[in-house]
């Protein structure tokens, strides 16, 4: 819309251009000549104030336009980038508590890690189960109910 609205900005501009530089009615065109009265010239005027208008209205609509696409896509971004940095955190905490755990199951004397490992599992599938509960109280359907 911006490039058809700067086009008719240009064809209008063109226009007052050539009637301003002539010194009669009189136009060459692509190889035509027109001999214009008064009323002939005030139409023509007339068209190009119209298109000179509508230039100028498309340039502004298509600016709005594309604004308007910008700031939903930068919302966008921001969502994305604080939802993988809300996945990166919860990443980093299970890493903590998995190593706590660790440690903690080492200084226990278990050695394998089965007892960190299924207590990591357990949180892992109460959170889960958490997710569950909110996106059912969300109001979005529940898959697993038969």
């Amino acid at each position: 819309m911006v490039l058809l609205g700067l086009i008719l900005v240009l064809l209008a501009g063109g226009a007052v251009a050539l009637v301003a530089t002539e010194e009669s009615s009189r136009y060459i065109l692509f190889g035509n000549t027109y001999q214009l009265d008064h009323v002939q010239m005030f139409l023509a005027g007339a068209v190009a104030a119209a298109a000179l208008l509508a230039g100028i209205w498309l340039i502004g609509v298509g600016s709005r336009r594309t604004a308007r696409k910008r700031r939903r896509l930068r919302a966008a971004r921001a969502e994305a980038s604080d939802r993988v940095s809300r996945l990166e955190g919860e990443k980093r905490d299970l890493e903590r508590r998995l190593e706590r755990d660790r440690n903690r199951a080492a200084n226990d004397g278990v050695t394998d890690g089965r007892v960190a490992h299924e207590r990591v599992a357990s949180e892992r599938a109460a959170h889960e189960r958490a997710d569950g509960d909110r996106l059912v109280a969300g109001g979005r359907p529940d898959d697993t109910r038969p």
